[in-house]
């Protein structure tokens, strides 16, 4: 580090852990996975009565959708609602909701990918949505989906 002109914080730095946090994820040897903390908050949030609640809690949802397989079908209802004159909680909305919340509270354990062995690609697509898992001897390292538009 020294020949290189690099510095370390001691107060950040953390040696002989087993489990180190980094940008709201906890990374170990069994591979990434989400703050509890931030996940209790999305279980506990309540049911937004404003667009930018509904937006606050979708910008946070929406940073662990690599853990959440087909976040982008499961959320589609939620996001509709940010279109103009469009806030309304339906059946359907409210059901998303609970939904995604079940799905981020109950999320896996993403393997780290090691780049000496073969990657595996299953995709998966439907009338509203489309998916892709990106895995290694059978342990997804992220998911990816988008909901389709008409």
């Amino acid at each position: 580090m020294e020949e290189n002109c690099l510095f370390a914080k001691m107060s950040k730095c953390y040696f002989g852990v087993e489990k180190v946090e980094y940008l709201g994820h906890f990374l170990s040897r069994e591979g990434v996975s989400t703050n509890p903390a931030k996940v209790t908050a999305v279980k506990d949030w309540p049911l937004p009565s404003t667009l930018k609640q509904l937006r606050g809690f979708l910008g946070l949802a929406g940073y662990y959708k690599r853990f959440v397989k087909g976040y982008g079908g499961v959320a589609k209802p939620l996001t509709e609602m940010l279109k103009k004159d469009s806030f309304s909680w339906t059946p359907e909305a409210k059901n998303a909701l609970e939904q995604l919340k079940e799905l981020l509270i109950t999320t896996l354990v993403l393997a780290l990918p090691d780049f000496s062995r073969p990657f595996v690609v299953e995709v998966d697509a439907s009338g509203t949505s489309l998916g892709a898992v990106l895995m290694q001897d059978h342990h997804p390292i992220e998911y990816v989906s988008r909901a389709l538009s008409v």
